[in-house]
């Protein structure tokens, strides 16, 4: 048994796949291994955001660009931000000591809940690329090792949609471990991780406690006020940490939780200038540099509780789903969204 996918590492050895340099996606199938035909890649924000800005926005350069990244690694892991994002596809063979196995069969259509980053993955086409919604669709084959997580794509929602809400469903299931009643949270970024947050923040404080969300766009925080989650909303640049502090005092001072959601590099310092003594930040983004929260937060003089946002927890799937299940408008933004 191999439930970690180390013999799918090429180099460097004895590393994990997350950590590999390069895998082999064309090894023949293990025995607890899970192959899935692709049909679409979620490529996470931060990530799609770096390509654009290396490559330009035309699709043929980005279709190309990761194209060279999962020739040259055998996944799809961004050599810039180290990050990947998941998949959806279908079931092509269950190995027979795969956990799957009796409950998956071929043609099951899958999302995977681990990330693109430790992913044996091969690329025969780019169809499309659709930046809209970070995806890129394609043909290809991906493995699954015995401690993959994956979720069947469920039958009431649209594909699109349930893949954007699946891609980021760590982070609401974090802020309902975390979020109390009487807080006051912040919600930095108001993309799709920033508006399930936001949404769960609210059910998790109720009545009580106050809800606040902050974007650089006008645009994004229209869009999150029509959901009826948040009390206030703040519009200003989170990579400008003097200026994200003053919009905080002047919006009522600083708060229990902030949960960082921005898809763009340098807003640890926001976050943390946000944030009570005594308080807790959750970094959920991928663009979040580990030693400028740590630094940054000993540099400030801040005793806090500082959280690298996992992508799994469990029933994090079903909580995620759930969500928009219970709560329409939500559903209507991700539908006006992602549901193309």
């Amino acid at each position: 048994m191999d439930p970690y996918g180390l013999r799918r590492v090429v180099s460097p050895p004895g590393v994990l796949p997350q950590q590999a340099d390069r895998l082999d996606p064309t090894l023949p199938l293990g025995e607890d291994e899970l192959s899935i035909e692709v049909e679409a890649l979620n490529v996470d924000a931060a990530s799609f955001r770096q390509i654009e800005g290396s490559v330009g926005k035309d699709p043929e350069r980005i279709a190309a660009e990761i194209t060279r990244i999962v020739a040259g690694r055998g996944k799809l892991q961004n050599p810039v931000t180290g990050s990947g994002g998941m998949l959806i596809g279908r079931v092509r063979a269950v190995g027979p000591r795969h956990p799957a196995a009796g409950t998956l069969k071929p043609g099951d259509r899958v999302a995977t809940l681990v990330s693109l980053t430790l992913t044996p993955l091969r690329l025969d086409a780019i169809t499309a690329v659709r930046p809209e919604i970070d995806r890129v669709e394609c043909r290809g084959e991906a493995i699954l090792f015995a401690t993959g997580l994956w979720v069947r794509l469920p039958d009431d929602l649209p594909e699109t949609l349930a893949l954007a809400a699946l891609d980021v469903c760590g982070a609401p299931a974090l802020v309902a471990r975390h979020a109390r009643a009487g807080q006051r949270v912040l919600v930095l970024g108001a993309g799709k991780s920033g508006a399930l947050v936001a949404v769960q923040a609210r059910e998790n404080l109720g009545a009580t406690g106050q809800v606040v969300a902050a974007d650089f766009s006008s645009r994004a925080l229209e869009a999150l006020a029509g959901l009826g989650a948040c009390d206030q909303l703040l519009q200003f640049d989170a990579t400008d940490a003097v200026e994200a502090l003053a919009r905080v005092e002047a919006a009522g001072g600083r708060f229990d939780l902030v949960v960082n959601c921005a898809s763009v590099a340098g807003t640890e310092m926001a976050a943390l200038l946000a944030v009570k003594d005594g308080g807790t930040v959750i970094f959920f983004s991928m663009a979040t540099s580990f030693t400028g929260a740590a630094l940054g937060a000993e540099g400030v003089g801040k005793d806090v509780t500082l959280l690298i946002g996992n992508g799994y927890v469990p029933g994090h799937a079903d909580l995620t789903l759930g969500l928009l299940r219970r709560h329409p408008k939500l559903r209507a933004l991700f539908e006006s969204r992602y549901a193309r």
